[in-house]
């Protein structure tokens, strides 16, 4: 036995001195560089181009939402930070990217035993990919978050310079623990993070029931219609999303399986989800337990190839559903209990609980500490991610005490939400110009 650990020992060691020489392939200040001068392309049109394979009459409530600030703008615009990405030098050290981290893709839900957790809550664009990538749009997003709220800008830099601090702090303390213990590891000072408090309190109104009341019609178990958001869905396309349950049951672990076949389908609506997913097909399917009083409501949504596949040309997927549901198990250390995958109608779909529980970051409250607090407690989350589908060890060696990385980091994430405060403004005029449409009623 001792043997054996002075060998796991010594390995942490080496992989740590293999993550230090990964700074040969990109240098810990060279995080620190963005020169949109060198872009090849027009954001605008990388935006656009995005949009293949959504519903083109959606596509106007989604440019309707991301106009409303450039932080509204940068939750839509995955793909333009994926090509600025893409086209920028990288450390070459991967885990499984949540590939949309920002502020309000934090939140909180219910865990399979039923507490309420805090953790990354969408990942539509998760792939494997360089660390740093996630780590770069979350501290865009702070700075940009910060901005919106009313932080000054020294705050708003503080913020990314500390998230990025604690980022690298956790990794090396995840060096040195057991892998196992670092795979389930979980933060216990969120009740004391005002906004993090906050959306733990709506979780624990957003139940099951409610969803009842707000998307039934009153005393039947029947979607209302409340377009352009959410309508019900009947005939020959409800059938076929009820069909696509068979393929998503076989997809589902064993216990799950039971669980699920113990449901009954009751009826079908379409919801208009988020932002950056506006465009996709959402199905939502309401199922029956033991009774009226036990329902349960699936999501079915569309996934197509994450936004950083196209720059990362080593990495492919037989089904996107599948990929966004592995690598949400990969990141998290509890995951939904219902948590799979289908295909319907020529499309490819990852299927989960809708709402159960689930809380978000209100924007407005990110001001003075509380938005230094969340930016700490992301730095945190991200780590242990990274950890679990990476290797702490090299990101550890690379990064060092990440004194260099942080401030590198931090002037990156200023560097690009003035980008993105450029781009919002290109997309403001060219709704102006009618290059781009958008609708009237978007919530």
């Amino acid at each position: 036995m001792i043997g054996r650990m002075q060998a796991q020992r010594t390995a942490a060691k080496e992989r740590i001195e293999l993550g230090k020489k990964h700074r040969n392939t990109m240098s810990r200040a060279d995080h620190g560089k963005f020169g949109p001068r060198d872009r090849d392309f027009d954001p605008l049109d990388v935006l656009l181009s995005s949009n293949e394979g959504r519903l083109p009459r959606l596509l106007p409530i989604k440019y309707a939402r991301m106009s409303r600030s450039p932080f509204a703008f940068f939750r839509g615009a995955v793909s333009i930070m994926a090509a600025d990405l893409g086209r920028l030098p990288h450390s070459a050290i991967e885990v499984q990217l949540s590939g949309d981290a920002h502020v309000q893709n934090l939140g909180s839900f219910a865990a399979p035993d039923g507490r309420l957790v805090f953790d990354f809550n969408d990942f539509d664009e998760t792939i494997r990919g360089p660390w740093e990538w996630d780590v770069k749009r979350m501290a865009a997003s702070i700075v940009l978050a910060g901005r919106e709220a009313g932080n000054k800008p020294a705050a708003c830099q503080q913020a990314a310079q500390l998230f990025v601090e604690r980022y690298c702090t956790a990794m090396a303390e995840f060096s040195r623990e057991p892998i196992l213990e670092v795979a389930r590891h979980q933060i216990h000072r969120e009740e004391r993070v005002k906004p993090i408090s906050a959306a733990l309190r709506q979780s624990k109104r957003a139940t099951p029931a409610e969803l009842l009341k707000k998307w039934t019609e009153r005393g039947r178990r029947r979607f209302v219609t409340r377009r352009p958001v959410f309508w019900r869905v009947a005939g020959d396309e409800a059938k076929a999303v009820l069909a696509s349950l068979g393929p998503y049951k076989d997809s589902l672990r064993s216990e799950s399986r039971h669980l699920f076949e113990l449901f009954r389908p009751i009826d079908v609506g379409f919801k208009v989800v988020g932002t950056g997913s506006v465009g996709m097909r959402d199905y939502v399917v309401l199922l029956e337990g033991n009774g009226p009083a036990d329902p349960l409501f699936l999501q079915i949504k569309q996934e197509m190839p994450s936004a950083y596949a196209r720059y990362l040309p080593s990495v492919a997927y037989e089904h996107e559903g599948r990929r966004t549901a592995d690598g949400q198990r990969a990141i998290q250390p509890v995951s939904d209990l219902l948590l799979g995958w289908t295909s319907l109608g020529g499309y490819e779909f990852v299927v989960r609980q809708l709402n159960d529980h689930k809380g978000v970051i209100d924007l407005k409250l990110l001001r003075g500490t509380s938005l230094e607090s969340l930016a700490e407690v992301a730095g945190e989350l991200l780590a242990r991610g990274h950890a679990r589908s990476g290797d702490a060890c090299m990101i550890h060696g690379y990064c060092g005490n990440g004194m260099k990385v942080s401030k590198a980091l931090r002037s990156f994430a200023v560097l690009y939400a003035d980008q993105t405060e450029a781009d919002f403004a290109l997309f403001q005029d060219a709704i102006r110009r009618k290059k781009i449409k958008i609708a009237k009623d978007a919530w």
